[in-house]
């Protein structure tokens, strides 16, 4: 009986001593024994290694001196990685139990022990990231906290690093859910996203060219160029993490244009350097217009409407 409760957790990715239901309360302590030190270790490597790109793309550009390098901007992205460490730690997320849950109660059990399987979660959770990341621009309050990751007046590796304080807060693991419910265990979708927002990193460099034929399938810098513009030709396109092809089915591609060079930040810039008013501008104009708006109805369509529509009439 031992033997085949051991296979069953190793099925499911969990470690021993602990269920869906046990992790609503140890999620971070499970998944560090889930991932075990090896990994942890790796991981820390991974994160010095991005850092460490980050500073020598910043010292090479102030030294090549075509643009001058943001430092101050750079400081602000520590900051909000500081920030969101230190917000993490006190392990709250306002869906994690809804996530357990659906683990708790999935279709079926999908083990990562069969190529398909490997294909399946990473095209699944390529999906789930654009719904995610198409509702983070169109929905108000996702958008309270994707807005610090386009906060940024340039672009840079470092850019990528900058990505707000209240994600888990906010609920944007409810797009990530259809992955747990069919069968994959909460680690595993960690693990995937967390290599899609790995491959996004190069992604911010601008000066990578565009790189052929490789467009069609992948996203690339120039995509993410696009998608980091606040120019009116620009707005609101190229959704993907690793594909851009959800994005060619769905309508939402936009390619660079040769007449049309990016330009950065959001459509009304933020100038501030302060981390703790980086991460909350967003929820400060939201509830400020929430306050204002005349009735349910009007403040229910700011909660939930396209950032920038024009504020609900009484």
């Amino acid at each position: 009986m031992h033997d085949r409760t051991v296979a069953i957790r190793r099925a499911v990715s969990l470690p021993q001593g602990v269920t869906g239901r046990s992790m609503g309360t140890m999620d971070k302590q499970s998944l560090q024994q889930a991932i075990g030190p090896e990994w942890q270790t790796w991981l820390a490597a991974v994160l010095l290694a991005v850092m460490a790109a980050a500073v020598t793309e910043g010292v090479v550009l102030s030294l090549r001196g075509r643009e001058r390098y943001d430092w101050r901007a750079f400081a602000a992205t520590v900051g909000d990685v500081v920030g969101r460490r230190a917000v993490d730690a006190l392990g709250i997320s306002l869906l994690a139990p809804l996530l357990l849950w659906a683990y708790d109660n999935r279709i079926t059990t999908l083990t990562l022990d069969h190529l398909s399987a490997f294909v399946l979660l990473f095209i699944g959770q390529e999906f789930c990231y654009y719904g995610y990341h198409r509702a983070a621009h169109r929905v108000r309050w996702f958008w309270a906290t994707h807005c610090v990751h386009h906060s940024p007046n340039q672009l840079t590796l470092a850019a990528a690093l900058r990505l707000g304080w209240t994600g888990k807060l906010s609920g944007s693991a409810l797009f990530f859910l259809p992955l747990v419910w069919l069968g994959f265990s909460p680690a595993a979708v960690l693990a995937t996203v967390s290599l899609n927002l790995l491959y996004q990193f190069w992604l911010h460099a601008p000066w990578i060219p565009r790189l052929g034929p490789v467009e069609w399938v992948f996203n690339t810098p120039s995509h993410h160029r696009v998608h980091h513009a606040s120019n009116p030709e620009y707005l609101d396109c190229n959704y993907g993490g690793v594909l851009i092809v959800f994005d060619r089915l769905f309508g939402t591609f936009v390619a660079e244009r040769d007449d049309v060079p990016p330009r950065y930040g959001l459509t009304t810039p933020l100038t501030t350097y302060n981390p703790l008013r980086i991460a909350l501008h967003g929820w400060l104009s939201l509830a400020q217009d929430l306050w204002a708006a005349p009735g349910w109805r009007a403040r229910l369509r700011t909660l939930f409407g396209p950032p920038g529509a024009a504020p609900p009439k009484p």
